[in-house]
């Protein structure tokens, strides 16, 4: 449990389960948020059912003094309010880990392998006047057993409640406090006690939060969409600061009409987006494929989940890659970008405006539950790394030699990118239409004029943007990990416990994954003896890219996972070992 010589812990997982409605998530995150100011390092994920109420939900938090990029399989302390979080989530817990249940549940023989402490939960809350408090009692609980402080958590209670009223906030501090004396009573105060903080301010937050904090930085003023889990957040934050800054923000009737609007702003000359998953994507395609052929930038995130159709609407998956790269009928130009972590939302949602101005084209930044919803530690933003490049737009066109001329809105250039004016531009008329067109926009099929345009489009966006991969280990591994977005903190774990078995190992990460950057793949493969390619879906989406590209024998090993759920580090670890 990686203690010091004085005993204390600098890395604890702590995890409390119940029935949704039960407060499951205001406890974590009161707990974070607290963290979070002391100065630890966190990584929060929970799992949850598709209703409002009712159902088994989970909040684990991995707590640290060093960063950290992914949840843990292991589990060293657990607050079980049903049943479920004790037959489900006791293996887990490491020997000596600790179990706090509510003595009405019934712990069988499987569990008494660990310290088991049945706390009278409920009958604490019940002394104070409403049960449902008891989430805060075991909250209080678990701050007396990982020795910290009662009077830091105070200002995180006041602000979580106090649009409730002073006597919620007294409730909630009431019950916290009681859980806390309970523990004192019977011996549990620092029994894993925490490392201090170092009280360095930190960013805590969820990747969808971070994605909508990029747009607005990136010069974002407009987006529509239509609420679905796991991307509504974006929406809704954007929905309350856009009228702050200037902008506008539309909750559409559906994602046609999102992607539509969309379309017709980023036309006028706004940066617009919008937010969906793989159903509203779906839906999306045609007016992508607008899109590429009226050469007009849109950003669309798509946070994946389990599908297909409804699938697991609240679970993790990554199997809208293919979709999002060939989903639209026709040959599109096109640009897919997988952010790492929440702090990479934040900076490649950014870039993503950029990309889709300079090579006016449909940019998708592919998400997914645990980058979405899973909360992290940040550093502060740097908004001096954010710079806006509108790419070719024209504010002024100069007159035309004849007049009743259109203007070439798709002239053929060197780089394939054609100046664009905005709307109401003097001299800047031309035709948008989704028919194959001319340079003015003109519907034409001439067989030639066809080949010409297509090749135009398509040979705009380079076989391989800057930063399209990232690589850290040493040079001319034997081992080399190959993954994409949300598998990054897991990858990079994963590498370090085989680094510390004396194995020579790389890991080669995918930040832009169309274009597929083929050039960088080979380089890095070409001398590691076994390649592992890890994602979290069924069919290997990734490594078929791969072999469509460059089609030999790379010795590569598929690692898949599509239950649902994300990657650990160490299963990923555990699963290597067994091959070789």
């Amino acid at each position: 449990m990686n203690n010091d010589i004085n005993g204390e812990f600098g890395e604890v997982i702590w995890q409390v389960g119940g029935q949704q409605g039960e407060g499951i998530d205001s406890t974590g995150d009161i707990l974070a948020s607290t963290l979070n100011q002391l100065g630890y390092y966190l990584y929060g994920y929970r799992e949850f059912s598709s209703r409002i109420k009712g159902g088994h939900t989970h909040y684990r938090l991995r707590i640290s003094d060093n960063p950290i990029g992914a949840i843990s399989h292991k589990l060293h302390l657990l607050v079980a309010l049903d049943q479920e979080s004790l037959s489900t989530q006791n293996h887990f817990l490491v020997p000596s880990g600790i179990i706090i249940a509510d003595e009405n549940l019934n712990v069988n023989s499987t569990m008494v392998r660990h310290n088991v402490v049945k706390a009278p939960l409920t009958r604490l809350s019940e002394d104070l006047g409403n049960k449902i408090v008891k989430n805060m009692a075991a909250l209080g609980i678990s701050i007396a057993i990982m020795n910290l402080r009662l009077a830091d958590f105070e200002d995180v209670i006041n602000q979580r409640f106090s649009k409730k009223g002073s006597k919620v906030v007294a409730l909630n501090l009431a019950a916290i406090e009681s859980g806390f004396d309970w523990a004192c009573q019977h011996e549990l105060l620092g029994k894993l006690p925490l490392k201090s903080g170092d009280k360095k301010k930190r960013l805590f937050m969820i990747g969808n939060q971070a994605a909508a904090l990029g747009a607005i930085m990136a010069g974002c003023r407009f987006i529509s969409a239509y609420p679905i889990t796991p991307a509504t957040e974006i929406m809704e934050y954007l929905g309350r600061q856009m009228p702050e800054i200037g902008g506008a923000a539309i909750q559409a009737e559906d994602e046609i009409a999102a992607i539509n609007m969309v379309l017709g702003a980023s036309y006028a000359g706004v940066r617009a987006m919008t937010s969906t998953s793989g159903p509203g994507l779906s839906l999306m395609m045609e007016t992508i494929g607008l899109s590429g052929m009226t050469e007009t930038p849109v950003v669309i995130i798509d946070a994946q989940r389990g599908g297909p159709s409804t699938g697991l609407p609240t679970k993790h998956e990554q199997s809208d890659l293919l979709s999002a790269i060939f989903g639209t009928h026709g040959e599109v130009p096109k640009i897919v970008i997988t952010p790492t972590s929440v702090s990479q939302c934040f900076y490649q949602t950014a870039n993503a405006f950029n990309l889709a101005e300079k090579y006016q084209c449909p940019v998708i930044v592919l998400s997914d539950v645990a980058l979405s919803l899973g909360k992290q530690t940040v550093e502060p933003f740097d908004a001096s790394k954010i710079k806006v490049d509108r790419g070719q737009i024209l504010l002024e066109v100069d007159p035309t030699p004849e007049d009743g001329t259109f203007f070439q809105r798709y002239g053929y250039t060197a780089s394939g990118v054609s100046p664009r004016p905005l709307p109401g531009t003097k001299n800047g008329v031309h035709f948008v239409t989704g028919l194959e067109h001319d340079e003015t926009g003109l519907p034409a099929d001439d067989p030639a004029l066809r080949t010409a345009m297509m090749d135009k489009r398509l040979n705009k966006i380079p076989d391989l943007l800057p930063g399209s991969t990232f690589y850290h280990g040493p040079d001319n591994p034997d081992y080399l990990l190959v993954g994409y977005g949300s598998t990054y903190g897991p990858i990079a774990e994963a590498r370090e416990m085989m680094a510390n078995d004396g194995l020579l190992v790389g890991h080669l990460h995918i930040l832009i994954i169309w274009p597929f950057p083929i050039a960088e793949l080979d380089y890095n493969m070409e001398t590691a003896k076994n390649i592992f390619i890890i994602e979290n879906n069924a069919t290997g989406q990734l490594e078929g890219l791969l072999d469509m590209h460059s089609p030999y024998d790379r010795k590569t090993k598929p690692i898949r996972k599509y239950n649902g759920q994300p990657f650990v580090p160490f299963e990923i670890y555990q699963q290597i070992k067994e091959r070789l």
